[in-house]
């Protein structure tokens, strides 16, 4: 197999060749670890490794051999440093024990072989963390990845690695997958296990899986992770059948919303909304019946409660760091946004998190009650296509309300699918004449996983994305011979 095999194939592919004996896993892994290598020259998502081998894997699992990273956050390895994108862990924090998610990549047959760039513990939707550097858009590189789980995307775009595990708790799966041109579902509540470290990250709103090149994978990879776990805080309602078999499946005809202005009232580019307008045409001329149509969203009583929740949230895990190392947080450790949060979180009272969280019922009523009148909501992913490095950065001097603001005025669509527990899912179909990547998103009520992917899949034969390769790729900075 030569390089450009290798990058042509995605997961599902690429393990169904390793098990015919075609390739072994090894000579797969020594693959995969050049490319990560040569692709991390130009745009510096790896946070730690590549490793001499990889970590212990599932040699009968799904994916037995299929190379993988980890974000450098929440999900984590026995035994392998994890700095969540901060200066205040230093070189770093070994755990001890894996994560339950982790455990299941293991049981898969994922063969984790890198841990990925984050912005400093999460909140930020760009990832140039002072603890890493920037992370470069593979499409260009004057742009940004995204974030938080930046890193992740940007090697799975530029042919590295074919998947790799992403969070969200704001838009951290969805944003760098429209960034990088690749599909990125934010599961419901519940669905794929946070523990044993957390009950539900982020008061419910984080949620994990993966970044990918296509729906198949993604879906097959649900079907590996979507358990639950003795001491969970719930347990979500199983699918009928394996998310796999979803994929090519006969959606029927559905009630489709369509939204394009941005509920914070930011500016939306029109090639963004041309985009949203080009597939809700698709789908109608797929059978759908498509109508604009928007839940009725109060966005200061949803930004209000995203920075009551953030930096409380913030101002608790600094406070773990803490306690776990002996470190003492300030700014000299932390970058000024961060710090900016923390200060506030550490201010937050019973009472603001009880109104914050009041504020997230509401909405998630309303939204509810949307989904009694349309199956799923089409909207942008992002108000524009990847920004230019820089511009949510994380070390300038805002308080945190500004800091909160200018992120979720940057990502205004992403993150009400957070407070509602709701899946939604990014997929690459357009492109900008620049030749950045435009993703756009569908959600779906609560337990809509299944809906979801099969019209990702309907759009996927119908605007196909496969064929696109950003300018900094495996396949073009390796020798196509192995």
């Amino acid at each position: 197999m030569n390089i450009d095999e290798y990058t042509a194939l995605d997961a599902t592919a690429l393990a169904a060749v390793i098990a015919s004996g075609e390739i072994t896993a090894d000579e797969v892994a020594a693959l995969a670890t050049e490319a990560i290598a040569r692709v991390d020259e130009e745009v510096n998502a790896v946070a730690e490794g590549p490793f001499d081998r990889p970590l212990d894997y599932a040699a009968d699992g799904r994916f037995a051999g299929v190379p993988f990273a980890i974000k450098d956050l929440v999900c984590h390895a026995a035994g392998v440093p994890t700095r969540m994108g901060t200066r205040l862990l230093g070189e770093g924090l070994v755990p001890p024990a894996d994560t339950h998610l982790m455990a299941r990549f293991r049981a898969a047959g994922l063969a984790t072989l890198a841990v990925t760039t984050t912005p400093e513990l999460g909140f930020n939707g760009n990832s140039e963390a002072l603890a890493y550097g920037s992370t470069r858009n593979p499409w260009n590189t004057a742009h940004s990845a995204g974030g938080s789980s930046g890193g992740a995307a940007v090697l799975v775009a530029a042919g590295a690695i074919p998947i790799a595990h992403a969070n969200d708790g704001g838009g951290s799966i969805r944003v760098p997958a429209a960034c990088n041109g690749l599909v990125g579902l934010k599961p419901g509540r519940g669905r794929v296990p946070a523990g044993p470290d957390s009950a539900e990250g982020l008061y419910g709103m984080g949620t994990e899986l993966a970044v990918t090149r296509t729906v198949r994978d993604t879906a097959a990879l649900l079907d590996e992770v979507a358990v639950s776990y003795p001491g969970d805080p719930f347990v979500i309602a199983a699918p009928t059948r394996p998310w796999v078999e979803e994929v090519g499946a006969d959606p029927g005809r559905l009630r489709i919303a369509v939204h394009t202005e941005s509920w914070a009232g930011s500016h939306v580019d029109p090639e963004v909304t041309g985009a949203v307008d080009a597939v809700a045409g698709v789908l109608e001329a797929a059978g759908h019946h498509v109508e604009r149509r928007t839940p009725d969203i109060e966005w200061e009583s949803l930004l209000n409660a995203n920075h009551v929740l953030w930096s409380s949230f913030l101002a608790g895990s600094v406070a773990g760091i803490e306690a776990l190392t002996g470190a003492t947080a300030g700014p000299e450790n932390l970058e000024r946004t961060t710090w900016a949060c923390v200060e506030y979180g550490r201010t937050v009272s019973a009472i603001d998190l009880g109104i914050a969280l009041a504020a997230v019922n509401t909405v998630s009523r309303e939204v509810g009650r949307f989904f009694t009148e349309y199956d799923l909501l089409l909207t942008p992913t992002m108000n524009t296509p990847a920004p230019l490095l820089g511009h949510l950065d994380a070390n300038a001097d805002l308080s945190s309300f500004e800091w909160t603001t200018r992120i979720f005025d940057t990502c205004s669509f992403t993150s009400l699918f957070n407070q509602t527990g709701t899946p939604a899912i990014s997929l690459p179909l357009a492109q900008s004449a620049q030749g950045l990547p435009i993703g756009v998103q569908l959600a779906g009520p609560a337990c809509s996983e299944a809906m979801l992917l099969r019209v990702a899949a309907q759009l996927e034969d119908a605007m196909p994305w496969a064929d696109r390769r950003p300018a900094v790729h495996a396949a073009t900075l390796m020798s196509p011979a192995t």
